[in-house]
């Protein structure tokens, strides 16, 4: 992660209109900057989740999306999506099926994110520069910790449009 890092900015269909870098992406809510995540569920229908890494610039110790990233510079969303679970995870997808898009809007940033879903059972090597932990986690056990403040204002989210979509 670096604070020079470029990201294509998009206006609120996603056709990108300029770039910005990520230091100013993440200190500017008017400067809407493209993300990815993948969900992955294991063949049981649990749902992994990363911790975020303690050093992260936003919602640092938090839990999340299985994987989550920014795309690079013109980079198509897909190959993004597939590029950050290999990171992040240590292995790539399988079969990757998008499933939503939306703006998520914070007191610090805007991203134009796009959802993917995939199955895998692990294991996985987690990105040590980025996560702090990585487990499966069972429906009802996200069901007793939302709003809890253990996991991303964003992920919380994202948990309820998976409602009716997600396996298991």
């Amino acid at each position: 992660m670096s604070m020079d890092e470029w990201f294509d900015l998009v206006d609120e269909d996603g056709t990108r209109t300029g770039k910005a870098l990520r230091a100013d992406c993440h200190g500017n809510p008017d400067l809407l900057h493209q993300a990815v995540h993948v969900m992955v569920f294991n063949t049981r229908g649990d749902l992994f989740l990363q911790q975020r890494g303690a050093h992260k610039d936003i919602q640092p110790g938090k839990w999340d999306s299985s994987v989550g990233g920014h795309l690079e510079l013109g980079e198509d969303p897909e190959a993004g999506a597939r590029r950050e679970m290999t990171e992040e995870l240590g292995t790539p997808p399988g079969a990757l099926a998008f499933r939503y898009q939306y703006i998520w809007r914070s007191p610090v940033e805007s991203e134009f994110i796009r959802t993917y879903l995939t199955r895998h059972d692990g294991p996985f090597e987690l990105q040590a520069s980025e996560l702090d932990d990585g487990r499966f986690w069972a429906a009802a056990e996200i069901e007793g910790a939302i709003g809890s403040g253990v996991f991303t204002p964003n992920f919380e989210l994202e948990w309820v449009k998976l409602k009716d979509i997600r396996p298991g």
